[in-house]
């Protein structure tokens, strides 16, 4: 398998450090390495990718146009905050202090799968992207993003 599936919750000791959970270590693909890139999420979290999973993505960026101002937004937005972690001795990660203010992150998190990366969220803020989110819009949304496009697969 490539990619992710669980969530699992986690927490972050005083310096901003959290433990990898077992469940994701186990998927991490052969030769991954113990190097991540964390990111900015498109909504306020943050997204994890071993490294393996970043190259590409940033490889695609690096080729886009620098003459379109599209372009250079597009990459100070997502670019910016972008940091290389490694695991430690313990199994941790340590989140740097702007990104946990940008997905105001306190103590308690879930760390998501999302595909090819991890969604890193305030448990609270977590919950509530859940709670506000009925199974009727969901269905809705499946039935735009799953059909009719030929992008989706099965």
């Amino acid at each position: 398998m490539t990619g992710f599936l669980g969530e699992y919750e986690a927490t972050l000791d005083a310096k901003g450090r959290f433990l990898l959970p077992a469940g994701f270590k186990k998927q991490l693909a052969e030769g991954a390495g113990e190097q991540f890139v964390l990111n900015r999420g498109f909504e306020k979290c943050l997204t994890l990718y071993p490294m393996n999973e970043w190259q590409p993505i940033f490889e695609r960026i690096s080729k886009l146009n620098d003459f379109d101002p599209k372009v250079r937004e597009f990459r100070r937005y997502f670019l910016n905050g972008a940091t290389i972690l490694d695991l430690d001795s313990a199994g941790r990660l340590l989140i740097p202090k702007n990104l946990m203010t940008y997905a105001s992150l306190e103590k308690d998190i879930i760390l998501a799968a999302a595909t090819n990366k991890i969604e890193i969220w305030d448990i609270s803020k977590y919950q509530e992207f859940f709670e506000n989110f009925s199974p009727g819009a969901f269905s809705d949304l499946a039935q735009q993003v799953m059909t009719g496009d030929g992008n989706a697969q099965s």
